[in-house]
């Protein structure tokens, strides 16, 4: 299995992952805050209070839900083809 395939795989686990922690984000905004969480933390009536604690939330949502799906990703690979992912072997070997 090669490098084209493992991007792949890597692709489909981040757009999981970025589904995921938009439901997360979701969740939390609202049982912390008692509402909708802002459409678009930019637009000039959301305060910046609201979309700087909007904007740390939701990435701290996201990249622990990257890491985690891309991990899984990696380890499923590893279970079934016996090797590291390409873009790991490569990182792994400078280490």
């Amino acid at each position: 299995m090669g490098n084209a395939l493992w991007k792949v795989v890597a692709i489909g686990s981040g757009l999981v992952a970025s589904r995921v922690a938009k439901a997360a984000t979701d969740g939390t905004w609202k049982a912390t805050m008692g509402g909708q969480p802002p459409q678009n933390p930019a637009d000039p009536d959301v305060q910046w209070k609201e979309a700087v604690t909007f904007a740390v939330v939701s990435g701290a949502i996201m990249g622990l839900a990257k890491m985690a799906a891309n991990k899984q990703a990696a380890k499923v690979w590893t279970k079934t083809t016996g090797q590291l992912p390409p873009s790991l072997q490569a990182t792994s070997k400078a280490s």
